[in-house]
């Protein structure tokens, strides 16, 4: 039967297909309500349809995340199933703007399924702030002694939780001691306005580098749904900043604004002792920093090769059920 509600082709070929993430797990767009001409006609409280042109719809749309008028971006919605270590989702179930429906381990058996980090991502703590990691690995040696722990750990959790199932203990019970490696999967479904805001923080460098890999296709995602307020968040969120007061003022001391032209003022550097007074503490000298440097516009482009179908992942987890009561 013919639908009568919004559809993008472009999202309509990956929808119910699986796109692998980390080892064991994966995100698949499972249903989508509107596009970007949901936000315009949401915007301008409309019932025509297809009569503006793209240039028309594109420039709200701009305009709309640009003055951060973010209610029309809540009329569009998507759903997702995701599979992903626990200690993700811990990360992920933060942003609270999502409905949410995660595996029961009460009810179901837990695959024994646990995140195996690659070499490259298994680094030593920064210096930089009080979390995340180096960008260079620890070296090949610590790396094999600390799959060695792992895997122990592992084993010994897995067959705790299958002993104590062999003995009838409750599964609420019997899943208390699995890792935070452990996969687990929920269905999650948010609106465009808070989707983007999850995004902003979850591809962001700073953003752990397991999460910011469900991120990365979750965006992929996003922009065969709404292309054009995709574009947008780049422009404006992923490759922009906002500025403080003080940071305006720092940037007003090094330019000239004349005739509609801005230009640099001459022989003009502040240091340590100006920006101070302008209110910038250190930390936030180095931001500004950061955002004045140049960046590399990141795209989000799935490969459509790497999708797989949802039967191929069910026949994966349910392969990892414990096999004597599988």
């Amino acid at each position: 039967m013919e639908t009568k509600r919004p559809t993008v082709p472009a999202a309509e070929e990956i929808l119910g297909l699986y796109h692998p993430v980390l080892d064991h797990g994966f995100v698949a767009l499972i249903d989508y309500m509107g596009s970007d001409d949901s936000i315009e006609r949401a915007a301008r409280v409309s019932y025509g349809y297809g009569t503006r042109k793209r240039s028309q719809t594109r420039g709200l749309i701009r305009y709309l995340r640009r003055h951060l008028h973010t209610t029309p971006s809540e009329m569009v919605e998507l759903k997702f199933h995701c599979a992903m270590p626990i200690f993700v989702a811990r990360q992920w179930v933060r942003h609270r703007t999502a409905s949410i429906n995660e595996y029961s381990g009460r009810y179901s058996l837990m695959p024994l399924l646990f995140y195996r980090p690659d070499w490259r991502q298994v680094a030593p703590q920064t210096e930089a702030n009080r979390q995340g990691r180096e960008a260079a690995a620890v070296s090949e040696e610590i790396y094999r002694l600390a799959l060695e722990r792992w895997e122990e750990a592992r084993a010994a959790a897995a067959e705790a939780y299958e002993w104590l199932l062999a003995e009838d203990v409750a599964r609420e019970l019997a899943r208390i001691d699995l890792p935070l490696s452990t996969y687990t999967q929920w269905y999650w479904k948010i609106d465009l306005h808070n989707l983007i805001h999850f995004l902003t923080l979850r591809v962001h460098r700073h953003a752990q580098w397991e999460i910011q890999q469900y991120g990365r296709a979750m965006a992929g995602m996003l922009k065969r749904v709404a292309p054009l307020s995709y574009e947008a968040w780049i422009d404006y969120e992923v490759c922009g900043s906002r500025f403080s007061h003080g940071e305006l003022e720092t940037l007003r001391r090094l330019l000239v604004v004349r005739d509609g032209r801005i230009g640099a003022r001459a022989d003009i550097a502040l240091g340590s002792a100006e920006l101070a007074e302008l209110g910038l503490s250190p930390r936030e000298v180095r931001e500004l920093l950061e955002k004045l440097e140049p960046a590399e516009r990141p795209d989000f482009e799935l490969d459509l090769e790497a999708f797989v179908t949802a039967e191929e992942f069910e026949a994966r987890l349910s392969g990892a059920v414990p096999t004597e009561l599988g």
